[in-house]
């Protein structure tokens, strides 16, 4: 956990900043009033610790002050350069996302000619932003862990053929989003079993996503097929979550004992099986979402298994 020391911001590039105490940070732009707001490096971001350090080593020759090295965030408690790329930052309402680790340093430019030397090109590092909010000197500044990674799957003769709409990946992919998983990659195919087995091992194997959500095929119909090609890519099986999604929809419809769905693991990927109606997607999703997480964080390696 760390702190905002201070937000800093300058109306021309390549110049120091200013302390400001506080400043709105815009979505998928940065702080506003800021030279460098809208650039591919948004949001610049230097550890108190090393800014400290320099201070303490230049104490009495130059005046090193909060901005002084064109950071926009000054944080104490993190090394930020030993961070990896993606790795994100929550402070109030902001999400930062790391995106670029140092930067190359422009010979003549105000910031050396004030400090000496500048630690941004080897201290600093670039987000983006993802949400936007106010941060002010002395918030709390944390690392959030990183979003797990989805990919969904639509199994539909109809749906596939163009002649009914698919309701039900999309609805998937709204949920998983407002959840804060990424989805990285969704398909939509004909409920045909070797199709949908060589689709759930390329996404797996290639892909690689944390959990695989796939919709349709999962009944009583000879074209139902999404169980079989399920199990064939399976590496071990993981019964508790399909057992516990019909347990729960038979409290809402007695047909629900009707779905042949599985939930089973492949390398490192989860796959489970929903139902193919928009509205039995819902209730299943909103049902076990909240203790998916501690499953999948354990098997990405995240979590000990306690």
């Amino acid at each position: 956990m760390g702190k905002v020391i201070a937000v800093c911001t300058s109306q021309k590039k390549g110049t120091v900043k200013t302390d400001v105490g506080s400043c709105q940070i815009i979505k998928d732009f940065g702080l506003e009033g800021d030279a460098h707001a809208g650039s591919s490096r948004q949001v610049s971001l230097l550890s108190y610790e090393a800014f400290d350090e320099f201070r303490k080593l230049n104490e009495g020759r130059v005046d090193i002050v909060p901005g002084v090295f064109g950071e926009n965030l000054l944080v104490e408690g993190f090394d930020f350069k030993s961070l990896p790329i993606g790795t994100r930052f929550k402070c109030g309402d902001v999400l930062l996302e790391l995106m670029q680790i140092g930067k190359k340093c422009h010979t003549g430019c105000e910031i050396s000619k004030i400090a000496g030397k500048c630690i941004m090109p080897v201290e600093g590092v670039f987000a983006r932003v993802l949400e936007g909010g106010v941060v002010k000197n002395g918030d709390e500044f944390v690392i959030v862990p990183k979003a797990f990674r989805a990919g969904v799957i639509t199994a539909s003769d109809r749906s596939y053929n163009g002649e009914r709409e698919d309701l039900s990946g999309p609805k998937i992919m709204e949920i998983l989003k407002a959840h804060g998983y990424d989805v990285v990659t969704s398909s939509l195919l004909p409920d045909d079993e070797l199709i949908l087995t060589e689709a759930l091992v390329k996404m797996c194997d290639l892909v690689r996503p944390d959990v695989i959500f796939t919709t349709g095929g999962t009944g009583f119909s000879p074209r139902d097929h999404m169980p079989e090609a399920t199990k064939r890519v399976a590496h071990r099986d993981a019964p508790g979550i399909a057992e516990a999604i019909r347990a729960y929809s038979l409290q809402i419809t007695p047909n629900a004992m009707l779905s042949r769905g599985v939930s089973v693991i492949r390398n490192q990927t989860l796959i489970i099986n929903l139902p193919g109606s928009p509205k039995a997607v819902s209730e299943c999703l909103e049902y076990i979402l909240p203790s998916l997480g501690h499953g999948l964080g354990i098997l990405r390696g995240d979590k000990l298994d306690k």
